[in-house]
C-alpha cells in the first residue's frame, strides 16, 4: 500500500511534552466496531472491558542508552538499538559521517567504546571497553532516550526517569517506553483485577527503530528493524486459556501486540518464544490472538499508525485521529490513550 494513505496533519501543539498527573487520569478515546467512538478517561478501562478478558503489558524496562561523546574534536551521538552481545549493542548515530570503524568514542566517566561495523541503515556496532556489564556503564554516562519529538523540544530532566518509566519495568533492555503502559497505576491495576479482569506479562526490549520514519514510498519497500521477545510457557498457556473460555486478549501497546501476535500460529494458539521478531502489521494482516488494542496515538505515515489501521480499519482510524485531533487529545509517548475493540 502507498505510505502516503497513512498520513494526517498533526498541530504541533497537540504533541504531549508532559504526562498527566495522577497517570491514569489521561483521556481515552474508545473505538468499537463500525467506527463507533466515545470519549473516556483511562481510569474508567474496567468498565469499557469484560470479565474474563486479559491485559497484556510488557515488563521491559527502559535503560539510559543515550550517550553522547568524543571522537577527536568531533561530537558524536548514540542511540543504542538492540543488544549484540555481552559488550556490544548496534547504535544510531548522530554525526555518523565523522565516525568510521575501528575509531573509539570517549562518552566520560570512564566509559568509551570502539566502533566496529558500519550497517547499511547506516547504524554501528559499538565494543563497549572493560569488563563491567554496558548496563553498569549506561547508568553512569547515559541519560535517558526520550523520542525525538519530545527531545527536540526541550532537554531530557530528572523528572523523565520517572516519567518514562512504566510500572511493570522489570527487566532491562528496552531504549523506547511501551508507553501505552504510562497510563497505569496501582489503583487502576486494582480496579482492573476486581473486575475480573486478568493481566498476564511478556517481555519486548523496544528498539530505537520504532521512532525511524518510514522512508519507502510503498510498505512492501520497508524493512524492520528487529526486536528481542519473550514470553514464557506458563504464560502462553495462560493467554490460551483465556482465548479458550471465551475472553479477548488486550495488549496494552503495539509492542506487546507484535509480540503476542508473532507468537501464536495460524490458529491463534501461542507458543513459548524467545528471539527477535520484525513483523510489520498493515492493512490485509489477519490478526491471530489478539483481541483488542490499547494504545497512545502515533505519528503520521508510521509503522504504528499502520498497524491501528490494520486492525481496526484505515478510514476508521483517519476518522478516530481527525475526532482527536479536534477535540484536543494529546499526542505522541507522553500523550492521552485510546482503546481499539475491533
Amino acid at each position: 500500500m502507498r505510505v502516503d494513505l497513512f498520513d494526517f496533519e498533526l498541530p504541533p501543539e497537540r504533541i504531549a511534552l508532559r504526562p498527566v498527573a495522577p497517570r491514569d487520569s489521561a483521556r481515552m478515546l474508545c473505538v468499537g466496531a463500525g467506527g463507533n467512538l466515545s470519549d473516556q478517561v483511562v481510569r474508567d478501562l474496567p468498565a469499557m472491558l469484560c470479565k474474563g478478558d486479559c491485559l497484556i503489558f510488557n515488563d521491559t524496562r527502559v535503560i539510559p542508552a543515550q550517550l553522547h561523546g568524543k571522537r577527536g574534536d568531533a561530537t558524536i551521538g548514540a542511540t543504542l538499538h538492540k543488544r549484540i552481545d555481552l559488550r556490544r549493542w548496534q547504535a544510531f548515530i548522530r554525526n555518523a559521517k565523522r565516525l568510521h570503524p575501528g575509531d573509539s568514542v570517549e562518552f566520560g566517566h570512564g566509559v568509551s567504546a570502539t566502533a566496529e561495523e558500519r550497517h547499511d541503515d547506516g547504524s554501528f556496532t559499538l565494543h563497549f571497553e572493560g569488563d563491567e556489564p554496558v548496563e553498569t556503564l549506561l547508568h553512569r554516562a547515559g541519560t535517558m532516550p526520550l523520542p525525538p519529538y519530545i527531545a527536540g523540544k526541550r532537554p531530557t530532566d530528572a523528572r523523565d526517569a520517572q516519567d518514562y518509566q512504566t510500572m511493570f519495568a522489570q527487566k532491562d533492555g528496552a531504549v523506547a517506553a511501551p508507553t501505552a503502559s504510562l497510563h497505569f497505576t496501582p489503583e487502576l491495576m486494582h480496579a482492573v483485577q476486581a473486575a475480573g479482569i486478568e493481566t498476564a506479562t511478556l517481555t519486548l526490549h523496544v528498539g530505537a527503530g520504532t521512532f525511524l520514519p518510514v522512508k519507502a514510498d510503498d510498505t512492501t519497500e520497508h524493512r524492520m528493524h528487529s526486536e528481542w521477545g519473550s514470553i514464557d510457557a506458563e504464560t502462553a498457556t495462560r493467554l490460551n486459556n483465556v482465548r479458550a473460555a471465551g475472553g479477548r486478549l488486550i495488549a496494552v501497546g503495539t509492542t506487546s501486540l507484535r509480540l503476542v501476535e508473532s507468537a501464536a500460529d495460524a490458529q491463534g494458539v501461542l507458543h513459548p518464544f524467545e528471539g527477535d521478531t520484525d513483523i510489520f502489521i498493515t492493512p490485509g494482516y489477519r490478526f491471530r490472538a489478539i483481541g483488542g488494542l490499547m494504545t497512545n496515538f502515533h505519528l503520521p505515515k508510521s509503522t504504528l499508525f499502520m498497524l491501528v489501521s490494520a486492525l481496526m480499519g484505515r478510514e476508521t482510524m483517519q476518522a478516530a485521529y481527525a475526532h482527536a485531533i479536534a477535540n484536543e487529545y494529546r499526542f505522541y509517548s507522553y500523550g492521552d490513550s485510546s482503546l481499539l475493540l475491533p
